[in-house]
């Protein structure tokens, strides 16, 4: 499997805390923080390698905007600002 870097926002509903991925649009949940976080790390895990067995993985690292270096390893974009806003 593919090693890769990915960003994870961590954030509340109820009871529940919700993890996202963003580069990958995935999320997942769980009954803390560091669950959530362990349950999201799966859920991409799976998610790559499915990708990667229905050829597909590079298609989708590219739309997402990763960016492959010269060693083949791939590169996320990055996440250079996060800001609340109220209107």
């Amino acid at each position: 499997m593919v090693a890769l870097d990915f960003d994870t926002f961590v954030f509340k509903e109820g009871n529940t805390y919700i993890a996202y991925c963003p580069e990958l649009d995935l999320s997942s949940c769980g009954d803390n923080v560091e669950k959530a976080k362990q349950m999201l790390k799966t859920a991409v895990r799976l998610f790559l390698e499915e990708a990667e067995n229905m050829g597909t993985l590079q298609d989708i690292l590219e739309e997402a905007n990763y960016i492959q270096d010269n060693n083949g390893k791939w590169i996320p974009p990055r996440l250079v600002a996060t800001e609340l806003v109220s209107l």
